[in-house]
């Protein structure tokens, strides 16, 4: 069973940064990886997607402020977060986009002053 565990998340205060990554206990390789994310009492929501080949796609709520990357070789995804704003407050999740594996517990980001 791949288990996802995802870090870096915290409080922060609008206009700031932060880097989540997201370790898979098994390969990435040839896997369309995705972070999603969810806000009190809303539904999940994806945020952004990269292929096998790293090619990205972001939602227009992030689009030109968050960057998702990859390392195959270590397994690993991150979503690199600049000018947060409040709305951007959630738990924040990395799965398999095409066909998502058992959920990690995600990562807690806050944006307040």
């Amino acid at each position: 069973q791949v288990q996802l565990v995802e870090s870096g998340g915290g409080l922060v205060q609008p206009g700031g940064s932060l880097r989540l990554s997201c370790t898979v206990s098994g390969t990435i390789f040839g896997i369309y990886m995705a972070w999603y994310r969810q806000a009190p009492g809303e539904q999940r929501e994806l945020v952004a997607r990269i292929t096998t080949g790293s090619t990205t796609n972001y939602s227009d709520s992030v689009k030109g402020r968050f960057t998702i990357s990859r390392d195959n070789v270590k397994g690993a995804v991150y979503l690199q977060m600049d000018s947060l704003k409040p709305e951007d407050t959630a738990v924040y999740y990395c799965n398999n986009y095409r066909s998502p594996w058992y959920w990690g517990q995600g990562t807690q980001v806050t944006v307040s002053s």
